[in-house]
């Protein structure tokens, strides 16, 4: 898990995107800034973070990044309500690329918002009716 950490660096928060969202969590304190412009379709183009955060907030995070570009507000909540579920125990993991590097948080229900932080800023983010670039 702390490998993905670093590919946080392929992920700069660009200040000049086309919309930002800025979340907490409530359970570890862990933060997210998670900038996004789309294309003409509403499906993200491109994103940036700043995350701080312990390291499962930051592999989520780096998982998340690396597989968004092309997704759309609907695809990114359907993503989150579903690894939500899994992190529940109410269902499987679901089809996210490299989500199985997370399976270890399953015992560790005081780090699941953590996991999740990114796909809710996302669609913060994404909600924001500004976001065309």
């Amino acid at each position: 898990m702390l490998s993905l950490a670093v590919e946080l660096a392929d992920y700069p928060l660009d200040t000049d995107a086309g919309t930002t969202s800025q979340l907490r969590s409530r359970t570890c304190g862990s933060t997210i800034v998670l900038g996004v412009s789309t294309d003409e379709n509403r499906h993200i183009a491109s994103l940036g973070l700043r995350v701080t955060a312990c390291a499962v907030g930051q592999a989520a995070a780096a998982i998340f990044a690396s597989a968004a570009i092309g997704r759309d507000e609907a695809g990114i909540a359907k993503a989150r309500s579903e690894i939500s579920s899994w992190l529940a125990g109410e269902g499987e993991r679901p089809d996210w690329p490299r989500l199985d590097m997370l399976d270890p948080v399953l015992d560790h229900p005081g780090r699941h918002e953590a996991v999740l932080l990114p796909w809710k800023a996302a669609e913060a983010a994404l909600s924001n009716p500004v976001h065309a670039r």
